[in-house]
C-alpha cells in the first residue's frame, strides 16, 4: 500500500472543515480537496471559510464535471474553483488516496453517488466519520467493501456557525479492522502512518465494532432525548424523566448489541453516561441543533436503525419506538 498523499472530503460541515483544515495545514492545501456536485460547486464560488479564525483556502472540485476541465484558482481564504481533474492536484484526474465521508446521514446516498463517478480508484481508502453503525455498509455496497475501513470520530467540540468553525478539542479517530477483514491490515497501516506523520490523534481499536456500537449507543440516548425534550445536555444530567429516557434508550441498544454478539457492556454504558455528565450543561448535540434550524435529523441512523434491527432480532425497544415516533412528528410539523 503506497503512502497517502492526496485526500478528498465529501461534506463541508463541522467535521469536514475541521479535518480539511488540519490536513491542509499539515500536507499543503494542494493535497486536499472537497468533492461536491455541480449545484453546490456553483453556490460555493467565492465563499469564505474559516477555522478558529484562520482562512481556509480550500479547493472545491466539481465531481460532476468532465475530468478534462482545467482547474481554476481563487484568492487565499476563498473556496477554489475546480473540477474532478484537480482531484490529484494535477491534470490527470486521478482518484484520491484517501476519501473521507463527512456528510449528514440524510445526504449519504447522494454523496455515495457522487463518489461513484470515477472518484474511487483501485487503491483508494475510504473512511466515514458519520454517526451510527450503518454508513460503512451503505458506502461499501456501492463503492466496494474492500475500500472501507471502520472508524469512529469522537471527542471533538466543533461548532459551525455559517461558514466559520470553532473548536478547542480535535478529539480523535478510533479505527481498526473487523474480524472478517484481516486482509485490510495494509490499509490500516497506511492510514495510521499518515496520522503519525501529521500528528492527528487516533487510537487503533482491538475491537472496533464495540467502539462503533458504543458511540452509537451514546448518540441514540443523548441526541434523541435532548431533541424531544427541546433541552440541552443539562436536561439529561440531572435526575428525572429525561435522564431515565436517555439511559433506557441506551439500554435497549446494549440489549441489541448482546443479541448481535457485539462486546458492549454495562460498564461501557455507565462510562458514556459519565461522559455526558462531563459536558457543558448549556451545550447541545447536533441533532438538537438540527431541530432548532428545522432541518431533517439523523433519526433513521439512531432510533430508526434500533427499531428495524430489534424487530429482526425479536427484541422489544419501546423507548426507541417512542423516540422514533416523536421525532418524526416533530419533523413533520416543520413542513406545516
Amino acid at each position: 500500500m503506497r503512502e497517502i498523499e492526496r485526500i478528498s472530503i465529501i461534506g463541508m460541515g463541522a467535521l469536514g472543515i475541521l479535518y480539511g483544515d488540519f490536513f491542509g495545514r499539515a500536507l499543503g492545501w494542494d493535497k486536499v480537496a472537497f468533492l461536491v456536485d455541480g449545484e453546490r460547486f456553483e453556490r460555493y464560488q467565492g465563499r469564505q471559510v474559516s477555522c478558529n479564525g484562520r482562512p481556509c483556502p480550500f479547493r472545491v472540485l466539481n465531481g460532476d464535471a468532465p475530468v478534462s476541465q482545467a482547474e481554476k484558482t481563487a484568492p487565499a481564504g476563498a473556496l477554489t474553483e475546480g473540477s474532478s481533474a484537480a482531484l490529484s492536484g494535477d491534470s490527470e484526474g486521478k482518484p484520491a488516496d484517501l476519501l473521507i465521508f463527512a456528510v449528514k446521514a440524510t445526504a449519504l446516498d447522494d454523496a455515495v453517488a457522487l463518489a461513484a463517478k470515477g472518484h474511487v480508484g483501485e487503491d483508494t481508502i475510504i473512511l466515514s466519520v458519520l454517526n451510527g453503525i450503518s454508513s460503512e455498509e451503505i458506502i461499501g455496497r456501492s463503492l466496494g467493501r474492500e475500500h472501507v475501513l471502520t472508524c469512529v470520530a469522537q471527542g471533538m467540540d466543533a461548532v459551525k456557525l455559517g461558514n466559520d468553525l470553532e473548536y478547542s478539542h480535535i478529539g480523535q479517530i478510533c479505527l481498526g479492522i473487523r474480524p472478517e477483514e484481516r486482509e485490510k491490515a495494509p490499509m490500516l497501516e497506511a492510514v495510521t502512518a499518515l496520522f503519525d506523520r501529521i500528528g492527528l490523534p487516533y487510537t487503533r481499536e482491538k475491537d472496533v465494532l464495540a467502539r462503533l456500537w458504543g458511540k452509537w449507543m451514546l448518540n441514540v440516548g443523548v441526541n434523541q432525548t435532548v431533541m424531544v425534550t427541546e433541552g440541552t445536555y443539562g436536561t439529561v444530567q440531572k435526575p428525572g424523566p429525561a435522564r431515565d429516557m436517555m439511559t433506557a434508550a441506551m439500554g435497549e441498544v446494549l440489549a441489541l448489541a448482546k443479541r448481535e454478539g457485539i462486546s458492549v457492556t454495562e460498564k461501557d454504558l455507565a462510562d458514556y453516561v459519565a461522559l455526558i455528565d462531563s459536558l457543558d450543561p448549556k451545550g447541545m448535540p447536533s441533532m438538537r441543533q438540527d431541530g432548532l434550524l428545522k432541518r431533517p435529523s439523523e433519526v433513521e441512523l439512531f432510533a430508526g436503525t434500533v427499531v428495524r434491527r430489534a424487530r429482526a432480532a425479536g427484541i422489544p425497544v419501546p423507548v426507541n419506538e417512542e423516540l422514533y415516533r416523536r421525532i418524526q412528528e416533530m419533523e413533520a410539523a416543520y413542513k406545516e
